[in-house]
């Protein structure tokens, strides 16, 4: 095994992936009105509530610390939170079912003219998609960080952002990384 070959084409497989991302100008466009969507929720007085599974849980919690705390400012913190507490997690997996952990923390804590960043490298995780079902009959939109074809969840949410097809999850996941950090530029620019 050369480790060398993997590293590169590794490296070569992720410039691709992102260039076949950055050829699409809709995919600008969408990261765009997620940023005016998601600033305007918080200059509303609204929060953002964020999901995922495995690594996209990952990217959520990422992506609400750095709201919470700070990215590349310093400045007030803005309103934002993960379902990542593994005690609710386990206990609403165990009461009811792993389809409802994040739906019933959007239940419980989501208010209309909040914000969903609902994560799913398939669009096809059935947790996730409950979560968007909850937050839109709440009155919540939501943005999607999907891959594949979208999965379910391209055909229910606000605004779709989606990674290039790719054989696995992990160019997914690095595409949706990008756009977190964006999205959080994006955020402090408007809101500063």
């Amino acid at each position: 095994m050369n480790l060398k070959n993997i590293i590169n084409n590794s490296l070569n497989e992720a410039r691709k992936t992102l260039d076949i991302f950055l050829s699409n100008p809709e995919n600008l466009e969408k990261i765009e009105a997620a940023a005016n969507l998601m600033s305007g929720a918080i200059a509303n007085g609204k929060k953002i509530i964020s999901c995922g599974n495995g690594g996209s849980l990952c990217d959520a919690t990422h992506f609400a610390e750095e709201l919470t705390a700070r990215f590349r400012l310093d400045r007030r913190a803005f309103p934002a939170v993960a379902v990542n507490d593994p005690a609710f997690i386990t206990c609403a997996s165990n009461d009811f079912s792993p389809d409802t952990v994040f739906s019933r923390y959007v239940e419980a804590l989501g208010n209309e003219g909040d914000v969903l960043l609902a994560i799913s490298t398939s669009g096809n995780s059935a947790n996730v998609i409950e979560a968007a079902k909850a937050a839109i009959s709440k009155g919540i939109k939501v943005v999607a960080l999907t891959g594949k074809n979208g999965g379910e969840l391209s055909k229910i949410c606000s605004i779709e952002i989606r990674a290039p097809m790719s054989k696995f999850s992990d160019r997914v996941q690095e595409i949706h990384i990008k756009v977190i950090h964006i999205l959080v530029e994006c955020i402090e620019a408007s809101l500063l």
